[in-house]
C-alpha cells in the first residue's frame, strides 16, 4: 500500500506537460518541477523551452528510449539518497507511448513512491471533441509498422463495441486508414491534429471519406474510431450482411471481403451467394 504523503519516502513525480499550448500547465505541476531535486526529460531541449516559459530553473537529465537502461541506475541511486525526482515527456502524460512506464515499474519495485501530477492528455482531448461515444473506449496507441502485424492487431477489434483511440504519424496516415477500412469496414470517425495549437484541426467523417482526404504532413494525429455497430453474427445471414453493407455505401468487392472474414467463409462462397441473390432478383 502506497500512502503517498504520510511518510518521508522519496518520490518520483509523473508530471503531465502541455500537448501543444504552453499555457495548458497546472499550478501544481509548475510547483513540483521547481521543488524536485532533478527533472527527467525525454528531450532536454524541448523541455527546456517549457521550463524557461515558466521560469523553472532546475536540473535536467535526459531519459529516453536509447539511454533508459544506464539512466535507470542513476535514478534509483538518487532515490536511495533521499532525493525527489520528476519525470516529464515531450508532451502530455509520461508513460503513454514513451519509455516512462519502465522506470515507473522499476521505482515501484524498489519500494519508492510514484505520484501522478495529472494534466493534458491528447487521448482525452481528442475523444471528448470527437462526437463519438466517449465511454467505454480502448486506447490502442501506435499500430505496428508491418502491414501483416497491423492487420493482425486490428482484426482482434472487429467485433469490439467500444470506441477505439489510435495514434499515428502524418507520413503513415494514408496507409493506416486504408488498412483500418480493409479490416474493420466503414465506420464513423474523427481525426484530430495539432490539438490545443493555433492550427488545431478536427475532422469528423466516415472512414471511407477519410481515405480520400489529403492529410497535412505536420503534427501527430489522434484517430477516434467508432466501435462495431453491426448486430452480432449469426443475427444476419451472409446474404443479409452483404446487402446491409451495400446499403451503407460499401463497394461490392469490399463488402464480400468483410462478409467472408466475419462469417469465416471462403470468398468464392460469398461470391456465389451474392451472384445467386442477384440472378434471383
Amino acid at each position: 500500500m502506497q500512502q503517498s504523503f504520510k511518510d518521508d519516502k522519496p518520490i518520483l513525480y509523473v508530471v503531465s506537460t502541455p500537448i501543444g499550448n504552453l499555457k495548458d500547465m497546472t499550478y501544481r505541476a509548475v510547483e513540483i518541477l521547481k521543488e524536485v531535486d532533478l527533472i527527467l526529460a525525454e528531450d532536454t531541449r524541448t523541455s527546456g523551452v517549457l521550463l524557461s516559459y515558466y521560469g523553472i530553473k532546475n536540473k535536467l537529465m535526459s531519459y529516453h528510449e536509447f539511454n533508459k537502461t544506464e539512466q535507470s541506475e542513476t535514478i534509483i541511486k538518487m532515490l536511495e539518497e533521499g532525493k525527489h525526482l520528476a519525470l516529464i515527456s515531450d508532451a502530455g502524460t509520461p508513460g503513454i507511448s514513451d519509455p516512462g512506464y519502465e522506470i515507473i515499474q522499476e521505482v515501484i519495485q524498489k519500494g519508492f513512491h510514484v505520484v501522478s501530477i495529472p494534466g493534458a492528455s491528447a487521448i482525452l482531448a481528442a475523444l471528448v471533441t470527437s462526437g463519438l461515444i466517449i465511454q467505454p473506449f480502448t486506447f490502442i496507441g501506435f499500430l505496428p509498422r508491418k502491414s501483416s502485424e497491423q492487420q493482425a492487431l486490428l482484426s482482434t477489434y472487429i467485433k469490439r463495441k467500444e470506441t477505439l483511440v489510435i495514434y499515428e504519424s502524418p507520413n503513415r496516415m494514408e496507409k493506416t486508414l486504408k488498412q483500418m477500412y480493409q479490416v474493420l469496414g466503414n465506420r464513423k470517425m474523427a481525426i484530430a491534429r495539432e490539438l490545443t495549437k493555433a492550427f488545431e484541426t478536427i475532422i469528423r467523417c466516415s472512414l471511407s471519406d477519410a481515405i480520400m482526404m489529403v492529410m497535412n504532413p505536420k503534427g501527430e494525429y489522434v484517430i477516434i474510431l467508432e466501435g462495431d455497430q453491426e448486430p452480432d453474427i449469426p443475427a444476419l445471414s451472409p446474404k443479409e450482411h452483404y446487402l446491409s453493407l451495400i446499403k451503407e455505401g460499401m463497394p461490392s468487392k469490399e463488402a464480400m471481403k468483410v462478409v467472408a472474414e466475419k462469417h469465416h467463409l471462403p470468398k468464392s462462397e460469398v461470391y456465389r451467394i451474392v451472384k445467386i441473390d442477384a440472378s434471383s432478383s
